[in-house]
């Protein structure tokens, strides 16, 4: 049956930045689908998303993983591995945020963002790719932005960073479709989270961006679920190198 396409049971996927948002909605959903999880998340006490998963009858892990820390980073997809005996997803969610008019943005703010939104997604796929290029089998989606298409307001760090996952997402599918190892990415549009906040309380940017949206709401963490559950599964064993838009429409327009 086709259903069986989109099932997971048995696989193990690795997320980062599950605690809250989109990240969480996609770890829950891997999970109901019937993967086992590794949470990659800075703080260890942070435990009701893995509590939500173990209720499911899953198994969660809780991996220390600050993205700010790059032997952190380095040392996350081993420890999944070590854990679990392998690893067959990663879904690179976390990133970072920071607004400033560009002829006064910080330096030290363009090399935080440059770090945890693109460095670090190299890092974790450069890792995961080490044992699932050997295995000929993994699935890989990264978290662009509609700022990789487009060059937004006061964020240019923001958008160079997602303009770079979304050329790594496509320069990895390029060496590794050959090996079975699928490298995709999910572009979310206006999504009603904390990054966002700022948009959502500025009245008449709020207007601006609900007119442009066709769909005429934002979105919330709940519509990525069925996309990362189809992005992980066998259903999408002949998509490689794709940017799926959950946009409500905004770059249809």
């Amino acid at each position: 049956m086709a259903v069986n396409l989109f099932r997971l049971e048995g696989k193990v996927a690795a997320v980062t930045g599950a605690t809250r948002g989109i990240g969480r909605s996609m770890a829950i959903a891997l999970a109901e689908a019937g993967a086992n999880i590794a949470l990659l998340q800075r703080s260890v006490e942070q435990v009701d998303v893995k509590y939500e998963i173990e209720k499911l009858g899953r198994k969660c892990l809780i991996i220390p993983c600050d993205l700010e820390d790059l032997n952190q980073v380095k040392e996350a997809i081993p420890s999944v591995v070590a854990h679990f005996g392998k690893i067959d997803i990663l879904v690179n969610n976390a990133g970072i945020q920071r607004r400033s008019p560009s002829v006064d943005f910080p330096e030290s703010d363009w090399d935080d963002v440059i770090q945890v939104n693109l460095k670090t997604v190299w890092l974790l796929c450069q890792m995961a790719g080490r044992y699932m290029v050997p295995q000929r089998k993994g699935k890989i989606i990264n978290m662009a932005s509609l700022l990789s298409f487009q060059g937004g307001l006061t964020v240019p760090a923001y958008a160079a960073a997602k303009g770079g996952v979304a050329q790594l997402t496509k320069a990895l599918s390029n060496e590794w479709a050959q090996y079975n190892v699928n490298v995709n990415a999910i572009v979310p549009g206006y999504i009603a989270t904390d990054m966002n906040e700022a948009l959502i309380n500025d009245a008449a940017r709020n207007r601006q961006i609900l007119e442009r949206i066709p769909a005429g709401r934002w979105g919330n963490s709940e519509d990525f679920k069925g996309a990362v559950v189809f992005l992980a599964s066998e259903a999408a064993e002949y998509v490689h190198g794709h940017l799926l838009s959950i946009d409500g429409g905004w770059l249809g327009r």
